[in-house]
């Protein structure tokens, strides 16, 4: 079979496309043959070995993919060959066929294609995670989304507003703002990139706790880090939740952990990664649960881009250069 193999960790422009022994089942576990593989931001830091998991070289990039059961292994009696499916698998994605665990599968209803199948699992199960599991978002408070155009963070956009969240989007451009205002928000701001002057910091703080009415952001969502974490910290409301998702813009920040005592106010982590391994059962009820969610129309993954898989190097450099919008996906033939 063809896969995108990352032979030594290095950049984007390391993956080779190459060929590979097709994977058989073991007990509890089935090949899938892969039509979509979504992008996403831990595909940019594991092939430099950079991720919590570091898979032993050669291996394909690609966590969650949708396709159809090739093949089953012993003892597996809850899917069969030919069921349209979604699996989480970590790694290995970007190739023509993966082995999942049966047990992970989620079904796909016949109504939904393979690209918003692909484009479910990671973005939106974080962010329904970090939302409903850590946050505890109630009807009617004011959640702000850092990187509100970026996939974790239009589908918090979108949860948010399905948990009856006010919703403020900010972006590091008007474009990016209006896309995330497209899927929901009620406000948004655009904020300035780079390295951040304190005034700047002190501005950011302001806009959020303007856009908030004045009373800073009940749940604040964060995966950018670096300079935008404490000027956002400094915006919660008495009480708030400050979600730390990632650190897309590099640089792991340190805060004044005063402001948590000052807001009475709490820094909550979020890893999603951990919290599949740790609570299948839960996890596997939320996917379920964005499913339902998609079939209502409550919520609907947005897919800015498609690559082939001859190509996938590329849709992992749209991320790592934070040019991707919503969802970036790999389609396989």
């Amino acid at each position: 079979m063809k896969a995108v193999l990352c032979k030594e960790f290095g950049p984007p422009e390391s993956l080779v496309l190459g060929d590979a022994p097709s994977p058989k089942p073991g007990k509890g576990q089935v090949v899938v043959s892969v039509k979509s593989c979504g992008v996403n931001f831990p595909d940019v830091l594991i092939i430099e070995n950079k991720y919590q998991f570091k898979p032993p070289l050669p291996f394909s990039p690609g966590a969650e993919v949708a396709g159809v059961v090739k093949e089953v292994g012993e003892g597996v009696t809850s899917a069969k060959p030919g069921d349209r499916v979604i699996a989480s698998t970590g790694w290995n994605g970007m190739a023509e066929e993966v082995v999942a665990d049966a047990a992970k599968l989620i079904s796909m209803p016949d109504a939904m294609d393979f690209d918003t199948g692909a484009g479910l699992v990671l973005t939106y199960g974080t962010s329904h995670y970090a939302l409903k599991d850590r946050a505890y978002l109630k009807p009617g408070e004011n959640l702000v989304v850092l990187g509100a155009a970026g996939g974790v963070g239009l589908a918090a956009v979108e949860i948010g507003k399905a948990m009856g969240a006010r919703v403020v989007a900010g972006a590091s451009s008007q474009e990016k703002v209006d896309l995330a205002m497209k899927h929901g928000a009620d406000d948004g701001f655009v904020y300035p990139t780079g390295s951040l002057s304190r005034d700047q910091q002190k501005e950011l703080s302001e806009v959020i706790k303007a856009k908030t009415g004045g009373k800073g952001a009940d749940v604040l969502y964060d995966p950018v880090g670096a300079d935008y974490a404490e000027p956002a910290l400094r915006a919660m409301n008495w009480d708030g939740r400050y979600l730390v998702i990632g650190f897309a813009a590099g640089e792991i920040p340190r805060v004044p952990l005063n402001l948590t005592l000052l807001k009475s106010c709490q820094i909550v982590g979020v890893f999603w990664g951990a919290f599949t391994a740790r609570e299948p059962k839960k996890n596997h009820e939320n996917l379920a649960e964005l499913v339902r969610w998609i079939a209502e129309g409550k919520i609907k993954p947005y897919i800015s881009a498609r690559f082939p898989l001859a190509r996938a190097g590329e849709a992992i450099r749209m991320l790592a250069d934070r040019k991707a919008l919503g969802k970036v996906v790999v389609t396989v033939p």
